[in-house]
């Protein structure tokens, strides 16, 4: 096995000096679970403080049946919450800053607190006023949850600019670390930045051996690196991955290995020793009536709303559609929908009339006819006030039309025309699943400058994961992706 190892052009930080110790390697850590410490701190003490002089004023009277008053109930509550979240590991390095998790047990830690308070005042026969603890729950929780959104957008912040990550070497064959390190560097908020590559023979005979472990141990101590992640690829055994874990220092070193698993989330990753065996269960997508009556229900609600709420932009934005140029206000255009079904998909026409005859001209003067995802480059069809409308995808809002008449969902993959299906292999086919929606992975994650590859492999995991949570968590990126649109908005 003939190793060759190469630097990453990723030079240390003032977050990642001198490897000593744990502290000195990784402060960030520590720092960040310190922040997200005092943030707790402050949210905890408002609300159960503010409830209490809300609900009950400035002069808030003893605890019936209890020698206490309300002040120091709301001191103890407050460290028993801050407590709580401390003993479900909600700071812990491996939950905050990614993933749900961290979302997940702050839910946990808060609501099973209040029941355990609740049975604790029920045996003592403590009478309590239940508006105050019925008041602080909801509050506090919200607020928590809140605090931890606005430190991950805080961290998400620092990585994308180098720093506060945990710094990988990867160790594998050539294809599965250009793989992994293409999806780390597609992904800076993972916190994981590759600074070096230790690349292994993909037909090697040999067992994983001390010279290449002491390469490994080096390239460690070079570039302050404090994580080692096996990419895969190479003929390396489960014992030459124990010894590459047995030769990294304890608790200052981790070690991770990627499964060969691409566009599966979390939630469908269970792993499960048995037999002394770390089986990965993966569950199969499930596409039930109650997830589909559940997601339809949301459609529903959520594009009445949204149509109720900017019906008067509707009749500005129509107002600028008709000054902008002979032609209808809106446009319909043909569209694949679930199932291969057709539908016409509206939108505020952006386009002179009769932009759609010389479509393919364009396409061939530009050297883009016969491939997928048909967008004109510098589009000349495009008026004044059509290129503001898809500027802010504010072309888009018809379709909620479309939303309630069951032909789109609010999320979804993106909506594609029939020459666009014609490129479809097998597998892209499963995006026809589901309805086509107004946002979805693609929209934020790049629009216009995403290849087409990439566009399917997004609709592909939208559907293979879908939950609610995920909905909202796209619909809170598409806002976010209207107000600020960056340069991929066309």
């Amino acid at each position: 096995m003939n190793p060759s190892v190469s630097i990453v052009d990723s030079p240390p930080t003032s977050d990642d000096v001198t490897p000593l110790t744990a502290e000195r390697r990784i402060p960030w850590q520590r720092r960040y679970a310190r922040l997200v410490l005092a943030i707790d701190t402050i949210v905890v003490a408002v609300a159960v403080f503010g409830s209490q002089l809300f609900w009950l004023g400035p002069h808030s009277v003893d605890v019936a049946s209890s020698p206490l008053d309300y002040t120091t109930l709301s001191l103890v509550l407050s460290v028993a919450w801050l407590a709580a979240l401390t003993v479900w590991g909600t700071r812990h390095p491996r939950v905050i800053g990614y993933g749900v998790t961290e979302y997940r047990v702050t839910l946990a830690a808060s609501f099973q607190l209040f029941g355990a308070l609740a049975i604790v005042a029920y045996l003592a026969g403590a009478d309590v006023s239940r508006g105050y603890f019925l008041l602080s729950l909801p509050i506090g929780t919200t607020a928590l949850l809140t605090g931890r959104a606005v430190c991950r957008l805080w961290l998400r912040n620092r990585r994308r600019h180098g720093v506060m990550n945990a710094r990988v070497i990867l160790v594998g064959a050539a294809d599965e670390n250009a793989r992994v390190a293409a999806e780390l560097a597609r992904q800076p908020g993972a916190g994981l930045q590759v600074v070096g590559i230790h690349e292994l023979a993909g037909d090697a005979a040999t067992a994983w051996d001390d010279a290449q472990a002491a390469s490994l141990r080096r390239l460690l101590t070079d570039l302050r690196a404090d994580s080692v992640l096996i990419s895969g690829g190479a003929q390396l055994e489960a014992r030459d991955i124990r010894r590459i874990g047995w030769s990294l220092d304890p608790g200052q070193q981790h070690l991770i290995v990627a499964v060969n698993l691409t566009d599966v989330a979390g939630p469908r990753l269970h792993t499960r020793p048995v037999a002394g065996l770390p089986l990965v269960h993966i569950e199969t997508p499930q596409f039930s009536a109650t997830q589909r009556l559940l997601k339809r229900a949301f459609d529903i609600v959520g594009a009445a709303t949204l149509l109720l709420a900017l019906s008067p932009v509707f009749l500005v934005l129509a107002l600028l559609v008709r000054a902008s140029g002979p032609g209808p206000v809106f446009y319909r255009q043909e569209r694949v929908g679930q199932g291969g079904t057709h539908f016409g998909m509206m939108k505020f026409r952006s386009m002179i009339d009769g932009a759609d005859a010389t479509l393919q001209a364009l396409l061939a003067e530009q050297g883009r006819e016969g491939t997928p995802l048909f967008k004109v480059v510098d589009d000349p069809r495009i008026t004044p006030i059509g290129r503001w409308l898809r500027k802010y995808s504010l072309d888009e809002l018809p379709q909620l039309l479309n939303v309630l008449a069951g032909q789109m969902s609010l999320v979804g993959p993106r909506p594609q025309r029939d020459a666009e299906v014609e490129f479809y292999d097998d597998d892209a086919h499963r995006r026809l699943m589901v309805r086509p929606g107004m946002s979805g992975l693609w929209q934020v994650s790049g629009r216009s400058a995403l290849a087409w590859d990439d566009a399917i492999r997004l609709d592909l995991f939208y559907v293979e994961n879908w939950s609610l949570v995920g909905d909202l968590t796209i619909l809170a990126r598409t806002f976010k992706a209207v107000l600020v649109p960056g340069d991929t908005a066309h």
